[in-house]
């Protein structure tokens, strides 16, 4: 398989009313990725991101840049460039603007293998 390269800079990005911007990066369509969706995420000053709870995946949320305010459980934590988190199924969390800067994340999210592929 061919190394694809994605320019972050120039993909398209979506508004998402209250909750920023998103873009995404990692998909069958654009490189082939059968079983993962990466997303960029960007807020900017009042703007909140919500995880939404989901049996079927697990997601790993990463701050790239800028300063927020994670939830989690009700309680609020306060997060830089560096910091991430891992939701298993039916986990939530939220992420909320911070700081000068806008925040920019990375989101991936990937199915739960239903069968257990054993090596012959």
């Amino acid at each position: 398989m061919a190394t694809t390269r994605i320019d972050t800079n120039s993909i398209p990005r979506r508004s998402l009313h209250g909750q920023g911007e998103v873009a995404e990066i990692l998909s069958k369509q654009l490189c082939g990725a059968e079983n993962v969706t990466g997303l960029l995420r960007w807020l900017k000053t009042g703007e909140e991101f919500a995880a939404a709870s989901l049996d079927s995946t697990h997601q790993l949320i990463y701050l790239i840049e800028g300063e927020g305010v994670m939830t989690l459980d009700g309680k609020g934590y306060e997060v830089a460039k560096g910091a991430g988190i891992y939701l298993g199924p039916a986990e939530s969390a939220s992420i909320s603007h911070r700081g000068s800067a806008p925040l920019k994340l990375f989101h991936l999210v990937v199915p739960i293998k239903t069968e257990l592929q054993l090596d012959s």
